[in-house]
């Protein structure tokens, strides 16, 4: 892990260089007329780079002069935001304009690498049409917007009709327990054991997948949080908290699951989508409204069956307690640099990028949940993909996490212990009380307060 760390700093410090190189800026200390993009690619992922590209032509034909200097990073996220707070520390080679997880807002408009866009928002008339849920999810711990929505989405259990017809399994599938869950990964790996029962993202390799739809998927279906809102202080000693341990140790002590080598590679997320789901080798995956992305006509691994071979179960809570499902919302937006000397230009090809058209087109390429209520009413959404209802009946009892400056801390905290109990290192009571004392550690015993 630190020798991949290390050469994934070292390239995010080779490409700052070579951006800073190329920056343009005026020599009359005008704004310059360069506007670097920063956002995500992956093997499975290249959904941004198609909008960024339409962007990036509809802009500089609309803006002569203008250069839009686009600047993937490859990488899952992990290594994204890893190479994008490289970038953020220097004015030379920050981004002008950044593609940023809802979870990340609160801590990098802390940490100085946002532009506050309050001022700019008032002025555009576009931003009306945002769901208010939304807008909240762009807003710094100061009140303040810092990033604008591209989509949003849900969560839950996708599984593949032929396998469960072939395990004696009835379809539609509607598990009502968690143990309803563990009960069907136990009859796929009696009936077919060259088939993975249940895949649920586990451990630090898999970051903050492993985190939030992994084990607040779980967490959330209890009766007990990670934070209270109310009191704005983190829990500890949870019940639910030690429950949600206890099914990961279930799945992948019991056989239920990928091996622990499996779920720890980095690769763990194009092995789901490109290879286990499409070829029929993995059952269950508790897994994202936007996994079809890859496989609809223009995504990265096309694979037309896909609607007739796999359909969608909530998640259950655990023993069945109302409302009976859980899931989980997060979504990316997009943010201005503090450190753009242009923030006028940054912001209008902000506006540009998530204009009606094309958030219609990325939320259809990528499988995304609108947030714009021109686009959720347009019939070509509605119509484009046969999982949108599905997954956005869920947003009504969806969860988010509690992005504060903290967060990301603590997360990585639990993904630890979900790596201990997942590898068989520690005992689910051992590694919770191990979580709890982290806890204490990144927030202080005034930050926490012990579950009822």
């Amino acid at each position: 892990m630190k020798r991949r760390l290390a050469a994934g700093i070292a390239v995010a410090m080779s490409a700052a260089l070579a951006l800073s190189a190329c920056s343009a800026t005026s020599e009359d200390g005008a704004e310059p007329k360069t506007i670097k993009v920063a956002y995500q690619t992956t093997a499975t992922f290249n959904q941004m780079q198609i909008l960024m590209a339409a962007a990036k032509s509809q802009y500089e034909e609309a803006n002569p002069g203008v250069t839009i200097e686009l600047v993937p990073i490859q990488g899952e996220s992990a290594d994204y935001y890893t190479k994008l707070a490289l970038m953020n520390q220097s004015p030379a080679t920050a981004p002008d304009v950044q593609y940023e997880d809802t979870f990340k807002i609160q801590s990098d408009a802390a940490a100085g690498y946002l532009l506050p866009l309050d001022d700019r928002l008032a002025d555009w008339a576009d931003y009306s049409q945002f769901a208010d849920g939304a807008k909240s999810a762009g807003l710094g711990a100061d009140g303040k917007t810092y990033g604008v929505s591209l989509g949003t989405d849900t969560r839950a259990l996708w599984y593949n009709k032929d396998l469960f017809t072939q395990a004696g399994i009835a379809v539609p599938w509607e598990p009502k327990t968690w143990a309803d869950v563990l009960e069907a990964a136990s009859t796929i790996k009696a009936k077919l054991p060259d088939v993975i029962p249940f895949n649920v993202y586990s451990g630090k390799a898999a970051g903050e997948a492993a985190s939030m739809q992994g084990f607040q998927m779980l967490l959330y279906g209890t009766k007990d949080t990670l934070y209270d809102t109310s009191t704005k202080k983190w829990i500890t000693g949870s019940d639910g908290f030690a429950d949600s341990l206890q099914f990961v140790e279930d799945v992948y002590q019991g056989d239920l699951g990928p091996t622990p080598q499996q779920a720890l590679d980095p690769n763990i997320f194009t092995n789901v989508t490109a290879e286990w789901l499409p070829k029929g080798q993995l059952a269950i995956a508790l897994d994202g409204s936007w996994q079809s992305a890859a496989w609809i006509p223009s995504g990265t691994n096309p694979w037309p069956e896909w609607s007739n071979v796999l359909s969608q179960a909530p998640m259950p809570t655990q023993k069945g307690d109302a409302p009976g499902l859980n899931s989980m919302s997060g979504g990316w937006t997009l943010a201005v640099g503090a450190k753009t000397k242009a923030p006028d230009l940054a912001f209008d090809f902000l506006t540009t990028a998530l204009n009606q058209e094309n958030s219609k087109a990325y939320d259809i390429g990528n499988s995304q949940i609108a947030v714009r209520d021109d686009v959720a009413a347009d019939p070509e959404y509605t119509a484009a993909n046969p999982s949108f209802a599905f997954f956005s009946s869920l947003v009504a009892d969806t969860h988010f996490r509690a992005a504060t400056e903290d967060y990301a801390q603590i997360s990585n905290a639990i993904t630890v212990a979900m790596e201990s109990v997942m590898t068989g290192q520690q005992s689910v009571d051992d590694a919770a009380a191990a979580y709890d004392e982290a806890l204490v550690g990144i927030v202080g015993q005034d930050g926490t307060q012990s579950a009822d």
